[in-house]
């Protein structure tokens, strides 16, 4: 049955107030744009002609998505992160503002660096991190290292819309191992990896835990795992004098600046979110005595 654009969008918002308050007039509009292909602004001035059929049917569909707490990212099939569109499936977390913290930590020392930086950004997902640096940072060669085929589809994706090609490389790298011969040496290395720990997993909300790549979620029983593998297998891969910087979970600050104190690494800069909420670190691999 085909109804008007207005009454779409009144109905999604009806559906969804219960679970998203003040949200759910921003969704019912985010939906009713990606059904119909229309800008909200098209919508508004057609609100009152009756939508095509196959338009009411996705609508219909992404609404019981929505219900069913699938993430907003994941039925659009893209999401906005520091200015740049990225697509995203199931495969990629979806991109959040908390990230934007260490994004902004690893394009501030990006541009100290000397000409031509070498940047890796590891456990990349959606790539949104490493293409965010090579965006500000226009000489930077930034490789996106990944170790799930599906992610890196993703990123690889995203590298050729935000048209980095020549610039940005996503390559399978494990960061649970040494660091392939064949990468090279780096002068930054930026990563936000998982660090849920084993407990806080059975703990996450519906649209997380059942909905976002569990690979990219879990750090172990105490949420560090990736943290002491990275300093571990990939300092050797960091130029005397590079820098890292990491993403972490609220509270684990102190644990992650002990394990870089412990490989070698002075600490620079802790950076909070707009909650003030120490959200990432930046560290600097101390120089050959």
């Amino acid at each position: 049955m085909v109804s008007t654009y207005a009454t779409l969008y009144q109905q999604a918002r009806r559906a969804l107030l219960p679970r998203e308050g003040s949200m759910a007039a921003n969704t019912a509009r985010e939906l009713l744009c990606a059904a119909s292909g229309k800008r909200a602004e098209e919508i508004i001035a057609q609100r009152d002609i009756y939508a095509p059929e196959a338009t009411c049917r996705k609508m219909a569909e992404f609404l019981r998505r929505a219900l069913r707490d699938e993430p907003l990212a994941y039925i659009l099939g893209e999401w906005d992160f520091y200015g740049m569109t990225l697509q995203i499936t199931p495969d990629v977390l979806i991109p959040r503002d908390d990230t934007i913290v260490v994004t902004e930590l690893a394009i501030h020392y990006a541009m100290h660096l000397d000409q031509n930086p070498r940047v890796l950004d590891l456990c990349t997902g959606s790539g949104c991190i490493g293409l965010a640096v090579a965006k500000r940072v226009r000489d930077a060669r930034v490789t996106l290292g990944d170790i799930s085929p599906a992610a890196l589809r993703v990123a690889k994706t995203n590298v050729h819309a935000q048209k980095l090609s020549g610039r940005v490389s996503p390559v399978t790298v494990d960061a649970m191992q040494p660091a392939a011969k064949f990468l090279g040496t780096f002068d930054l290395i930026v990563s936000n990896p998982p660090y849920v720990t084993k407990a806080e997993m059975l703990t996450l909300q519906p649209s997380v835990r059942e909905y976002e790549p569990p690979l990219a979620l879990d750090g172990g029983e105490d949420g560090l795992d990736f943290y002491r593998a990275i300093l571990d297998n990939f300092t050797p891969a960091l130029r005397p004098g590079g820098f890292v910087c990491f993403e972490f979970g609220m509270g684990q600050e102190q644990s992650v600046c002990q394990l870089l104190t412990e490989h070698g690494y002075e600490v620079l800069e802790l950076k909070s979110d707009t909650s003030e909420i120490i959200r990432a670190v930046a560290a600097r691999k101390k120089e050959d005595e």
